[in-house]
Formats: C-alpha cells, sequence, structure tokens
C-alpha cells in the first residue's frame, strides 16, 4: 500500500485561476468514494480603488445550481475568507466536515471601484475509501 500524500488525496478544480471582477459559482466538485475534503483558495494582488471579495463554501447533493447553500459553521473548520488589499496575495484552507455529495467555492459578492483579483481554488479530496496498493 501507498503511504505518500499523492496516493491519498484528489485535488479537483472549482474556481479556475483567473482575473475575477464579478460574483461568480465554481464549478460542482463530486466528493463520491472520500471520506474528507479540504479547500484551498488562492489570491493574487487585489486591484481597484477599496477592493472586496467575499468567498463562500456551498454543498448540496445534487449538481443543480440552484440547489447549493452555504455550508454550516459547524461543518467547517475555519471560514472562508473576506478578500481586501490588507489580506490579498496569500492561502486559505477551510476543512469541510460535511456530508454532502458536492462542494463548490463561489465568490459571493465584489464590492469597490472596478475591483480585480487574480485566484482560484481547489477542493482536495483525501481519505479515498478505496486507496491505492
Amino acid at each position: 500500500m501507498s503511504r505518500d500524500l499523492k496516493a491519498n488525496i484528489s485535488p479537483a478544480q472549482s474556481l479556475a485561476p483567473a482575473a475575477q471582477s464579478a460574483a461568480i459559482d465554481g464549478a460542482a466538485v463530486d466528493l463520491a468514494n472520500f471520506h474528507r475534503a479540504s479547500v484551498l483558495i488562492d489570491t493574487g494582488t487585489a486591484t481597484g480603488t477599496t477592493p472586496s471579495f467575499t468567498f463562500e463554501v456551498q454543498e448540496s447533493n445534487t449538481t443543480t445550481p440552484g440547489d447549493f447553500t452555504a455550508v454550516p459553521a459547524a461543518d467547517l473548520d475555519g471560514a472562508a475568507p473576506v478578500i481586501t488589499t490588507a489580506n490579498d496575495v496569500a492561502t486559505y484552507e477551510i476543512g469541510y466536515r460535511g456530508r454532502k455529495r458536492y462542494l463548490r467555492v463561489v465568490i459571493k459578492t465584489v464590492s469597490g471601484t472596478t475591483p480585480v483579483l487574480p485566484c482560484s481554488a481547489l477542493i482536495l479530496r483525501g481519505s479515498p475509501r478505496v486507496a491505492p496498493k
């Protein structure tokens, strides 16, 4: 049995790397066959006048966009960040303890004058039900 980390995680992209200037829903990531998940949000330099970007981790049992809801705080280890020029250029990690099948990251709100934030979000699925041998 392989004991390296690579054999026990599976990364999936929810928000592709891009310069974001508006609210956007990330892609749904299927957590089937995994017992754990962690969300990584990576941000670059926020530009514009007083830019602010609010992220949210959402869950659902389906891939229907309207079925996704915010993950309750009790099911998160950490909180989704609000990014401004004071805390940009960072990587944020949030643990997920929920039981829904699908997870995604969204940029919920954007404010400021001509705000732009280069960012991406990965969901690391871990503890596979069937691990490689």
